[in-house]
């Protein structure tokens, strides 16, 4: 895609991106040929066209953001209007905002226990075709951005996320603990939320968490009475796969 222009898409922080007539079907239809690879960002260079900076750990200094800038129209992902015009996003870069700026939801997971060369959070944002804009955010905070079959992209994430047999779920088993000598763990967190502007305000969540302990999968989620206690999630005919899809619906 880095020959395509997506057009002149405003940035999103002054606001939301303007869609050229036929972007998004075009770029459906081409990730029904596999997935689009949109490249890959630093925090800063996000922050700077105000991409998923709600998803975000912190604000980068300004001195960072400035280089960002200049990075960025170095390269010309981002060019300046005409005098009082906004500055446009172009690129890969470009489709990324305008895809997310279409998500009503995020699916945030955060793994513990990752190795060399793994991302250490990955983000989800489905749309409305059941394709899925895919981040990708490794320990130097570069975020790897795809668009994706939603299919495939919660079989990436599943292989991604600690696996193993499941552990029945036993009612007095201690979430800290296990939790705490797990070998590799994550936190599922899937957000609905509306737009208002460029921001987003989040609205219902709903959490999963994930431990592979002494060979087996426990599954844990927020108990509703006390939404700071974790407890066992019932065991059901569902794999992982599954129960993301259907947080996910």
């Amino acid at each position: 895609m880095s020959d395509a222009d997506p057009g002149d898409t405003p940035a999103p922080g002054l606001s939301e991106a303007s869609v050229p007539e036929g972007l998004v079907s075009a770029v459906v239809n081409l990730v029904g040929t596999g997935p689009v690879l949109l490249g890959a960002y630093t925090i800063a260079e996000l922050t700077a066209v105000d991409a998923v900076v709600d998803f975000l750990e912190a604000r980068p200094s300004d001195e960072a953001l400035t280089e960002a800038v200049r990075s960025l129209a170095a390269r010309q992902l981002i060019v300046a209007g005409p005098p009082g015009e906004q500055v446009q996003v172009r690129g890969d870069l470009g489709i990324a905002v305008a895809f997310e700026q279409r998500a009503r939801m995020v699916l945030d997971a955060r793994a513990t226990g990752t190795g060399p060369g793994e991302p250490w959070r990955i983000l989800l944002l489905p749309q409305p075709e059941r394709i899925c804009l895919l981040f990708r955010i490794d320990t130097f905070g570069v975020h790897q951005i795809g668009l994706y079959k939603l299919d495939e992209a919660l079989s990436i994430l599943t292989a991604w996320l600690p696996r193993g047999p499941r552990a029945e779920p036993d009612p007095a088993a201690d979430a800290d603990s296990v939790l705490s000598s797990s070998e590799r763990s994550a936190l599922v967190t899937v957000t609905h939320y509306t737009t208002q502007g460029s921001a987003e305000i989040a609205s219902a969540s709903t959490d999963l968490i994930l431990a592979h302990h002494h060979g087996r999968l426990h599954l844990f989620s927020r108990d509703p009475n006390d939404k700071d206690k974790l407890v066992p999630s019932p065991r059901g005919d569902k794999d992982v796969r599954d129960t993301l899809a259907d947080l996910l619906t």
